[in-house]
């Protein structure tokens, strides 16, 4: 059974900065893609970065873009989410998700997701 599981979520003011870890269980995603998506209140979730595993290659949202790196672990199941300059409208849940797609921004391209890890930012 695949798990993915996230954590580093919590509150913090508007300015400062975030890591979220995420660890994979059940297999590994070596050929494939990890990412974050975030899904606010009232809102649709949304694709916020990627890592493509094999390449190293990472990509962003436009919102979050120059603020937001995403970075692999040692191990082939950890993957992290580096937000700095944090702003009020970045507060959310935050998603962890895992895939066999490439270069995918789509959520339904992402086979496995985590339960979530709220970020809220104060202003």
């Amino acid at each position: 059974q695949v798990q993915l599981v996230e954590s580093g979520g919590g509150l913090v003011q508007a300015g400062g900065s975030l890591r979220l870890s995420c660890t994979a269980s059940g297999r590994t995603f070596s050929r494939g893609t990890m990412g974050w998506f975030r899904q606010a209140p009232g809102k649709e979730r949304e694709f916020v970065g990627a890592i493509e595993w094999f390449a190293s290659t990472s990509y962003y949202a436009d919102s979050v873009k120059g603020r937001c790196a995403i970075s692999r672990g040692n191990a082939e199941n950890t993957v992290y989410l580096q937000m700095n300059s944090l702003k009020p409208e970045d507060t959310a849940v935050y998603y962890c998700a895992a895939g066999d797609w490439l270069g995918s921004r789509r959520i339904d391209d992402y086979q496995y997701w985590g339960q979530g890890t709220q970020v809220t930012v104060s202003s």
